[in-house]
Parts: C-alpha cells; sequence; structure tokens
C-alpha cells in the first residue's frame, strides 16, 4: 500500500548511537537505559546520563552533558539524503525515547525539520508503550492502519507494537539492531528511499 505517513525510530536507525555513546560497553548501558525507562518517567537525558554513571563511572556533571546532547550524535551517512526523498512520497515524523531538546538537535544536523516529532518527554511514555503511537496518530492526523509505515532497527520495542497496530513494519539494518517480524526489510534508509520511489513495494 503507498505510504500516506512515515514514522521513525531515532536512536539507533537514523542517528547512529553507537557511535555517539562509543562501542565500550554500548550493550550494557543500553541495557540499562532500558531497565530505567521501564520505571518511573524521567527525561532521556537523566537516563542517558544515570546510565554512563552507572556503567562507566562517569561523574555526574560530564554525564549530564553528555546526555543533554543526545541529538548531536553523529547521523547514519544515509539518513538526510534518503529523509529528504521520502518526504516527497509522504510526511515523516519520529517516534522516539528521547527529550524535544534532542529534536532540535537532531534536525538541526539534518538541515530541515521533520513532519512531527513525538517524543517520550511529550508523552510521559517510552517505547514499547502504545501511547507513543496513540500520540503520534492524533498529532499527525493519521489513523492506524497500513498506509502508515513505521520504520525502525528495532523489531522488539518498535516494530512489534507498530505491527499490533496494524501498521506497514519496515526493517532497517543497522549496527546493533534487533530482528523481527517486518513487512518489508532494507539495508538502510536509502535502498527505502529506492523501494518508495521506483514502486518496488
Amino acid at each position: 500500500m503507498k505510504p500516506s505517513l512515515f514514522t521513525f525510530d531515532i536512536f539507533g536507525t537514523v542517528l547512529d548511537w553507537r557511535a555517539g555513546l562509543g562501542a565500550e560497553d554500548f550493550d550494557r548501558i543500553v541495557d540499562v537505559q532500558g531497565e530505567l525507562e521501564s520505571g518511573r518517567f524521567r527525561s532521556y537525558a537523566e537516563i542517558v546520563a544515570e546510565s554512563l554513571v552507572r556503567v562507566r563511572r562517569l561523574d555526574a556533571v560530564s554525564a549530564a552533558r553528555f546526555g543533554a546532547e543526545a541529538g548531536t550524535w553523529p547521523l547514519f551517512s544515509d539518513s538526510v539524503e534518503a529523509l529528504r526523498r521520502l518526504r516527497r512520497v509522504a510526511p515523516c515524523a519520529a517516534i522516539t525515547n528521547s527529550d524535544r531538546a534532542h529534536g532540535e538537535q537532531v534536525q538541526g544536523q539534518l538541515g530541515f525539520r521533520l513532519d512531527g516529532w513525538i517524543c517520550a518527554e511529550e508523552v510521559r511514555a517510552y517505547k514499547p508503550d502504545p501511547r507513543m503511537w496513540e500520540a503520534a496518530s492524533r498529532k499527525m492526523a493519521v489513523p492506524f492502519g497500513r498506509g502508515w509505515w513505521h520504520v525502525s532497527a528495532y523489531a522488539d520495542y518498535d516494530l512489534r507494537t507498530a505491527r499490533a497496530a496494524g501498521l506497514t513494519c519496515v526493517f532497517v539494518h543497522r549496527p546493533h539492531s534487533r530482528p523481527g517480524e517486518a513487512d518489508l526489510v532494507v539495508p538502510d534508509l536509502a535502498a527505502l528511499a529506492d523501494r518508495v520511489s521506483f514502486g518496488r513495494v
């Protein structure tokens, strides 16, 4: 079905958070972040900071600065041009376990604004909570259905919830990706843009 909306996981799909956090202890840091996200709500900046204090024994001030600047971590090399191309097909929005400030940082790196930034700070919940997608549906004025394509490198906490909501699910192979059931599997966002632009879906 022709897409009427693309939504994207950001950290790990559009932005290379392993490069941002560093490969050392990366899996452990991500596991700690997941544990913290399942507890009482805190901003993603705080969660990043605490994960670095716990795992790398970073001092609190340095860790807080690192968390606040998470949206400046490097983008994957294909992200900018692919998102430009995909926005010519349908609106592109983020559904992301991050903060509003990170949205400004990421979009600053992209050089353009996405059509929506639905983040954990706004919803007061973290993926895989369905409230993230419900908030996106309201904000983007698009009902759940196959015309809404959700794009992520994480089938566990992203695509599983999107599939349950009846969306078209696109799995992107990235470093540290977690594969699973998807309607379409692509090596990167550039390949997705090719598939959509040339009608190979």
